[in-house]
């Protein structure tokens, strides 16, 4: 009996259903931090750690069935943890910055800048990271007395981060997120449809043409060439010439998009406001919705092939297994 499906819509079921086969274990962790989880990161399946609110930092041993309160000793909301390997991590926390040498059994705080180094301005540190032991990228925002954000803030360290010297950028814009890879190539995202890159480890950087006036929040690149972008209603960005171009990708919801982190070169995950999830198996070229189990906005993500944590507001935490 001969069909009656055409082809192209035969194709569509086709891809919609291996999409759907997809792993979608998501299931809503127990946490008792006191507000807002921001950030999520793991070394290893048993070990973790995610942060927020109030300079709140808790750690699991156990894959995230218990968590523990690290005693960090500030009230700063944490913007992010970053390791640069099983060893060597760090919190950016407003105007400070915690680093550990031992896989995050101690931190201690460490100096980025001297008091009055910004005039009257007060720095606002959002993201960190390492391209070797000793090259390193911080960024943030300079505020005014208003907490209005009034200058971009690039700073660089050829020390591990004993010293951090400030980089010129061609940008006041907000600052969100950073990422490099290698030695050379790093790319920051910020308000406004805003992309910065920069081929030589971060000593200059220009403005690559994003397409989109809505603020991007979160960047990640598979190597040189292939990277994502996300941000405000429902922005997701793909590029593979290392930036040179961006094609927006249709995204199937249209609230804000705050993290993508791929686990692989074929497997990728978005979280954002509203509980949304979105998960692709083709390298992003294509984004379907997972059910969350929350309706709680998120805002932190950390991904590994088999498994993964998205935290988010009202110390909502959830874990994915595959």
């Amino acid at each position: 009996m001969r069909s009656l499906i055409k082809p192209s819509l035969l194709f569509s079921l086709i891809l919609l259903a291996a999409q759907l086969s997809l792993g979608q274990s998501w299931a809503v962790n127990p946490s008792k931090a006191p507000g807002d989880l921001v950030a999520a990161y793991f070394t290893s399946a048993e070990r973790g750690w995610v942060a927020g609110d109030e300079g709140y930092l808790g750690m699991t041993v156990n894959g995230g069935k218990t968590w523990q309160k690290y005693p960090l000793g500030t009230t700063e909301t944490i913007n992010e943890i970053y390791f640069r390997n099983d060893k060597n991590g760090y919190l950016v926390a407003g105007r400070k910055m915690f680093l550990t040498k031992d896989g995050g059994q101690t931190w201690q705080e460490t100096k980025i800048f001297n008091q009055g180094e910004f005039r009257n301005l007060t720095p606002e540190f959002i993201c960190i990271r390492f391209s070797d032991k000793k090259r390193g990228l911080i960024i943030g925002s300079l505020l005014n007395k208003n907490d209005e954000v009034v200058e971009a803030l690039v700073m660089r360290t050829d020390d591990g981060g004993d010293t951090w010297t400030r980089i010129v950028v061609p940008t006041q814009k907000e600052l969100f997120h950073l990422e490099v890879n290698g030695t050379s190539h790093a790319w920051i995202v910020g308000d406004k449809g805003l992309i910065l890159a920069s081929d030589d480890g971060g000593m200059t950087w220009r403005i690559q043409n994003s397409g989109v006036t809505r603020a991007l929040f979160n960047v990640d690149f598979r190597d040189d060439n292939e990277g994502f972008a996300v941000g405000g209603g429902g922005t997701i960005l793909r590029t593979v010439d290392g930036g040179s171009t961006w094609m927006k990708v249709p995204s199937p919801v249209t609230e804000t998009l705050k993290r993508v982190d791929f686990a692989d070169d074929k497997n990728g995950w978005i979280v954002g406001h509203k509980g949304s999830i979105l998960r692709s198996g083709d390298r992003g070229q294509t984004w379907i919705r997972q059910e969350s189990g929350t309706s709680q906005d998120l805002y932190g993500l950390y991904m590994d092939k088999k498994y993964g944590y998205a935290v988010g507001s009202h110390d909502v935490m959830i874990g994915y297994q595959k």
